[in-house]
C-alpha cells in the first residue's frame, strides 16, 4: 500500500560539534561555509542527510567529508526546530559531539572552504544557530563528564 500525505516535509540536517583538549585548553573544531547561505563563515561541520542513513551516521559522514577526520564515539545532544533556523527552508537538525584526546589534523574538503580548530572561548561568530549549539553541547560535554 502507498501512503501520501497532504503536509509539508522539512529537511534534515545533522551537524557534529568537535573538542578537543589542547594545551590543557579546550578547542572547538569548525569549518569555513564555501558555499551560500553564510559563504564565509564559520560553523560546525555537518549537512543534509540521505535516506538511507541515520542521523548518527550522517553527521560522521559530514565531518570526514568536510574536515577528512574520522570520529566513532558520538553522541547525540539534541534536536534543533526553531522554525528559521535555515534560511534556505524548513530544517531540522539534530546535533552530536564529542571529544578527541588532542587536536587532529583536518582540512577544509567538499563544501567546506576551510577547517580550523578554536579556543573555545575565543571562536568566530557562527552561522545558523550555532552559538545556541555550541552552548548546548558544552553543557552537555560538563555534564558527561562529571558522570565519569
Amino acid at each position: 500500500m502507498h501512503y501520501t500525505y497532504e503536509y509539508p516535509r522539512p529537511a534534515v540536517t545533522a551537524d557534529c560539534v568537535v573538542f578537543a583538549n589542547d594545551g590543557g585548553r579546550l578547542h572547538v573544531l569548525l569549518i569555513e561555509r564555501g558555499n551560500d547561505p553564510y559563504k564565509g563563515h564559520w560553523a560546525f561541520p555537518g549537512g543534509f542527510m540521505n535516506m538511507d542513513e541515520t542521523a548518527e551516521e550522517c553527521a560522521r559522514r559530514e565531518l570526514q567529508e568536510e574536515t577528512g577526520l574520522v570520529v566513532t564515539d558520538i553522541h547525540e545532544i539534541g534536536a534543533f526546530t526553531t522554525v528559521d533556523r535555515d534560511p534556505r527552508g524548513r530544517v531540522i537538525t539534530i546535533a552530536f559531539y564529542t571529544l578527541l584526546p588532542r587536536c587532529a589534523e583536518v582540512l577544509g574538503a567538499d563544501d567546506a572552504a576551510g577547517a580550523r580548530w578554536w579556543p573555545v572561548d575565543s571562536v568566530p561568530p557562527l552561522a545558523f544557530d550555532h552559538p545556541l549549539m555550541l552552548q548546548r553541547s558544552l553543557q552537555a560535554l560538563q555534564r558527561d563528564e562529571e558522570n565519569i
